[in-house]
């Protein structure tokens, strides 16, 4: 019985797969036919697909991307780092910390 159950839901399946690319190819026929009469080039059905994107998305993703021309002009006129949000100028550099004294009761 299941057997039976799962070839049907399967040739639902394929006979809902196969309406779907025939409603397309009459739509695309009738834009056909469309620009025949009306003296417009006939654009072709394809569909691009190129197998390598996929594995070039995931390496890309890998590796951070280089900061732009004006990533590092924007760092350097606000005084920081390209790579990171931190002050490019020495520890010493600081001026608006004090020191305080070490206290041990808290």
């Amino acid at each position: 019985m299941l057997r039976a159950v799962l070839f049907l839901v399967g040739l639902v399946l394929a006979a809902s797969l196969a309406a779907a690319v025939l409603l397309l190819a009459a739509f695309w026929m009738i834009g056909a036919g469309w620009a025949r009469l009306t003296g417009k080039p006939v654009r072709p059905w394809v569909m691009r697909f190129n197998p390598a994107s996929g594995f070039d998305r995931f390496r890309s993703a890998a590796r951070p991307a280089e900061p732009s021309a004006a990533d590092v002009t924007n760092a350097r006129a606000r005084g920081e780092s390209v790579k990171s949000p931190v002050a490019l100028g020495a520890a010493d550099d600081v001026t608006d910390v004090r020191a305080r004294p070490v206290s041990g009761n808290d």
